[in-house]
């Protein structure tokens, strides 16, 4: 995600909402000031949090790319 998205807490709302969601992964910000994050479940529920970033607060853009699941399991703040 690109923007001014550090220092909002929008990390810990990424993970809550993926709690919430049932979506495992992590998010972490970037010392280019961005923020990655990787979400693995339900198509349709991670569907909804991608929707949600796109919606965040100072996101500009947002880059999504489909990977093989890795097996995560809960969503943590890297």
């Amino acid at each position: 995600m690109h923007g001014l998205v550090q220092g909002v807490f929008f990390r810990d709302s990424v993970r809550r909402r993926a709690e919430t969601a049932r979506v495992a992964g992590w998010a972490r910000n970037n010392y280019d000031g961005t923020v990655e994050a990787v979400f693995e479940g339900e198509p349709a529920a991670v569907a909804r949090l991608v929707d949600f970033v796109h919606d965040g607060p100072r996101v500009d853009r947002v880059e999504v790319h489909d990977e093989a699941p890795e097996g995560l399991t809960g969503f943590r703040i890297r």
